[in-house]
């Protein structure tokens, strides 16, 4: 007989193993997951965990992990910040989405003039946009209570719907001989986010994400707002009672994570993607999710962890390509990771007893 008795207090042990136990669990199930694919499983975690650091090529495709960690990074910080309060915003995708949409959009519209001060505006009409689509869910809950979790995620098929649109109307191409997509900001000097240092794969988002961990390590930890959020998601009538004021808490919290996912948006339109496109969303929005757990909502960790589920990325790519798995696996194996980190998660407040004496 197995059964959980509670914690009294929360094992930080766990709490810190918990994401590594996860990774190596996710290793091990994905090694069946391959196998049963017909693939050779060590070949399969060697290709996805070790080739894009230390294989052929390697250079390139260290390269190209900070261009995928910066997206994840970005939005999972704003995302820890709200989820640290215990207000859920499960609908950064959309945020990116509009973000990417605002911004590339004051560059069409003024399109070819040229300006230094085109892609600083490009940024603030990004995070304005996230902003905004952010403020959709707090407004709702504030007013009619309504569940942020629910708004905001359909939301996401509102702003895929309307990337659709602007990629087949109002953004598209006039010289694109009909296909449905906007021009190539890549080219186009002034609005492109360009790679800052050669060979690094370092832009201008890379480094907002960078300011973005830091920023909310200060906010989280050095200062009085946040021990507010936490004192929040922790204990919330102790929080009333402190003067924290819920509405103000849910606006703030998911206008900043609206924001930092649409400056998210904004980087990717502007740099690697390039263009307004039916297919632009990634998934990075609620991939960030598993990036904020995994990273156990601690700004450092999101670092990491964003990097580590960059490594997924391009590895996962490679994997395709070598090994002709599907891509619907390589999804399946992220996937995975999150669910490990949460079932793992509850030894943290939990102790497994077995016996049949045991009793909760």
């Amino acid at each position: 007989m197995i059964t959980l008795i509670k914690r009294p207090t929360p094992s930080k042990t766990w709490s810190w193993a918990t994401p590594i136990v996860a990774i190596l669990a996710t290793m091990i199930a994905g090694g069946f997951l391959f196998a049963a694919l017909g693939k050779n499983p060590v070949e399969a975690i060697r290709v996805i965990f070790w080739d894009p650091l230390f294989g052929p090529n390697a250079a390139y495709f260290r390269g190209q992990l900070l261009v995928k960690a910066a997206p994840l990074i970005l939005i999972a910080a704003g995302l820890a910040v709200g989820f640290r309060a215990g207000i859920w915003n499960i609908g950064a995708e959309g945020q990116y989405i509009i973000g990417a949409i605002c911004g590339a959009g004051l560059a069409l519209a003024v399109y070819p003039a040229e300006s230094v001060w085109l892609f600083p505006a490009m940024v603030v009409l990004g995070a304005l946009g996230g902003l905004l689509w952010g403020m959709i869910p707090a407004l709702l809950k504030i007013w009619f209570n309504t569940s942020e979790i629910l708004v905001s995620l359909m939301l996401v098929y509102v702003a895929q719907n309307l990337l659709a649109y602007m990629a087949f109307g109002p953004m598209k191409n006039p010289q694109g001989f009909g296909f449905p997509g906007s021009r190539n900001l890549q080219q186009y000097a002034s609005a492109h986010n360009p790679e800052l240092i050669a060979g690094t794969g370092a832009h201008w988002g890379v480094m907002a994400a960078i300011v973005a961990v830091i920023a909310t390590y200060i906010l989280m930890h050095r200062h009085l707002a946040g021990f507010r959020i936490r004192v929040a998601g922790e204990a919330p009538r102790a929080a009333r009672f402190a003067g924290v004021n819920p509405s103000r808490l849910v606006m703030v919290c998911l206008m900043l994570s609206g924001a930092l996912a649409g400056m998210a948006g904004l980087f990717e339109v502007a740099g690697p993607n390039g263009q307004i496109t039916d297919g632009f969303n990634s998934g990075y929005g609620f991939t960030a999710i598993i990036v904020a757990f995994l990273g156990r909502l601690h700004p450092i960790g999101i670092l990491l962890a964003g990097l580590l589920m960059a490594l997924t990325y391009i590895g996962g790519d490679m994997a395709q390509l070598m090994l002709q798995l599907p891509a619907a696996a390589i999804q399946v194996f992220q996937g995975m990771l999150l669910f490990f980190l949460l079932g793992f998660d509850v030894l943290t407040n939990y102790r497994i007893r077995i016996g049949k004496g045991a009793k909760a």
